[in-house]
Order: structure tokens, then C-alpha cells, then sequence
């Protein structure tokens, strides 16, 4: 259950000393499936100290006809989105912004366990994270997020693949006053510079994982411009939208009250349990491609219809000015 896996990648992740070959070892059992772990390892960039390292994980759960075997079928990119797990010497233990990683792994896990209890899918599924311990603290609104070990764009040189099809971007979104309940929210598609409708597939898978109504988060036309350009972002969850032509839908995971993403003990399983199910619902769905379950990030004609009405927006993925395309 995805209970479980979370609980698993929780206490993975909940130490001073975990890094990439944790992650390897934790998926070592499943390497008859060919469930492969990938390490890379890059200095911190400053303003952090870059005597230290983070690791950058991907994860490749292959399906039965998924291009990492010559096949044609989709790849869902999952992307557990963060700063650091950890805020250390500066706080003991995993801190809020964590939620990414953790739900991404588990999700990772919960599926390759599928695979090898028989439930194959045709399609791969690909996850990426990275774990840093102990990076520097920022602050956003007055609230205390994580700081990053190196740029948004080296992030997402390791973390956004060319072969995902489609992205679903994990994040802890509880430092703010927008949305206030625990669980998790959907954002609507983003693409080549576009913020489209939210995906009704993707609405109803969350409403059957969850059991109850689906709560969305809004997003600006900021939100999907490069961190580092000098307006205001709501939080990084958007990010892996700069660095591809697929669509990518944003998976916050939100609290009730004002949450900074340094804050200690404020992981709550439960919750990320329950973006793992949504996850592993959305590769079965979305890598079967069936019209019976559809499950499609996007309306492929209504997007031909605004690519024939309007210019290309692309220049939002860029840090704008003339150098992005602008006159």
C-alpha cells in the first residue's frame, strides 16, 4: 500500500548521513525488474558552501513497451521537487520541504513493488529528486523555506528528462495563506509557456484516490517564468515547466496552517501517502493511454486551436528581455 512506501522513503530520508546510494540500496531488491537507481553527484553552488555535495536521483520503473526498451508507449516523469530534506546544523532532522523527495521515492517504490508482483505497465515511469542535509535557509513572505544547494536550472538539467511525456511535480506548498487544508492540491497544466485548464482526468483521478473533492491551487503567469529572473514565485513547483515542451501539473502538498519548508517534524505521512496514490494511479492510467480511463494533461485539440490563435509564449520559459525572444 502506499502507506507503506511512504513510511519506508520517511525514514530513508530522515537521517543526517542519507544520500544517493541510500536510494540504491533501498531499490537493489528489485534490480531482476530492471528497476535501475542512477546517482549523480555535483558540488553546491554558491551562496552554499561548495565543499559539500548533493546527490541527484533518477529512478527508471520500465514498462512493457516503454521506450527504454525501443517501445512507443508514454513515460510519466515524476519530479519530488525541493530545496533540502534538511536545514542542518541549523535544524535537527527532516525539515517540511522534504515532502517532495519523500512522496517521489515512495511512489518510485510503491511501483516497482507493483512490478514485482506482476502489475506491469506498459509505459515507463521515471522519477527524479535530489537529497542535500544540510543547506542554508531562505525566507519568502517573512516565512523560513529552505535555501537550495545549487541553481533551479542545474536541478532541472538532472531532474527533467526529455523522454517524460507528461510531468506531475511534487512539492511542499504549506508556506502560505492561498490554500489552507491538509493533503494535497492540484495546479492547472502548464506548457511552452501556456497555463491551460486544469486536466479534468487528472481532477477525477484525484477525487477517486482521495475520496473527496478535488482542491486546486492557482498559479501565475510568474509561477512558470525561471526562478531566478526577479518576480515573485509562489514556490518552485513550477520549475520543471522551463525545461521542457511537456506538460507539467504541479502536486502541493498544503496544510492547514502557515508551514515554512525548514520547519522540523511537520511531515505528515498520511498526506504524502495519499500524493503517492494519486501518482501511482496517474502512470497506470496515463502510460495505458485508454479511452477508458483517459488520462490526459492536456486537450490536444483545444491546444491546436491556441497555437493556431495566438503567438508562441515559449519567451516564459526563458528569463525574458531581448536575449528571451522579446522586442
Amino acid at each position: 500500500m502506499s502507506l507503506q512506501t511512504t513510511l519506508v522513503a520517511y525514514e530513508a530520508l530522515d537521517s543526517a548521513t542519507v544520500n544517493g546510494q541510500s536510494i540504491v540500496k533501498m531499490f537493489a531488491p528489485f534490480s531482476e525488474f530492471n528497476v535501475t537507481v542512477k546517482v549523480t553527484t555535483v558540488n553546491n553552488e554558491p551562496p552554499e558552501d561548495p565543499t559539500k555535495t548533493v546527490d541527484f536521483v533518477s529512478i527508471l520503473i520500465p514498462g512493457t513497451k516503454g521506450k527504454s526498451i525501443g517501445g512507443t508507449a508514454r513515460t510519466l516523469g515524476v519530479i519530488g521537487r525541493n530545496g533540502a530534506i534538511g536545514a542542518r546544523p541549523v535544524r535537527i532532522g527532516m525539515v517540511s520541504d522534504a515532502d517532495g523527495p519523500i512522496g517521489a521515492i515512495a511512489t518510485a517504490l510503491k511501483l516497482a513493488h507493483m512490478k514485482r508482483a506482476g502489475d506491469h505497465l506498459p509505459g515507463d515511469v521515471i522519477v527524479t529528486t535530489h537529497i542535500a542535509t544540510n543547506v542554508s535557509m531562505s525566507f519568502n513572505d517573512g516565512v523560513a523555506f529552505m535555501g537550495m544547494p545549487v541553481s533551479s536550472e542545474t536541478m532541472n538539467t538532472y531532474e527533467v528528462s526529455d523522454a517524460m511525456d507528461a510531468i506531475l511535480s511534487i512539492d511542499a506548498s504549506k508556506g502560505n495563506s492561498i490554500i489552507k487544508q491538509r493533503g494535497f492540491a492540484l495546479t492547472p497544466t502548464a506548457m511552452q509557456g501556456h497555463i491551460l485548464r486544469m486536466s479534468p482526468d487528472l481532477v477525477k483521478v484525484m477525487e477517486s484516490t482521495t475520496g473527496r473533492a478535488a482542491v486546486t491551487l492557482p498559479i501565475s503567469q510568474q509561477d512558470i517564468t525561471p526562478y531566478d529572473n526577479g518576480l515573485y514565485h509562489f514556490n518552485s513547483i513550477m520549475q520543471p515547466h522551463i525545461a521542457t515542451e511537456a506538460p507539467v501539473v504541479g502536486v502541493a502538498v498544503t496544510a492547514q496552517s502557515v508551514v515554512g519548508g525548514s520547519d522540523s517534524s511537520a511531515n505528515h505521512e498520511v498526506d504524502i501517502a495519499e500524493v503517492v496514490r494519486f501518482c501511482v494511479e496517474v502512470a497506470k492510467r496515463f502510460t495505458v493511454a485508454s479511452t477508458d480511463q483517459p488520462c490526459e494533461f492536456y486537450n490536444a485539440a483545444e491546444w491546436s486551436k491556441i497555437r493556431g490563435m495566438y503567438p508562441d509564449l515559449s519567451v516564459f520559459q526563458t528569463s525574458g528581455g531581448v536575449a528571451g525572444g522579446r522586442v
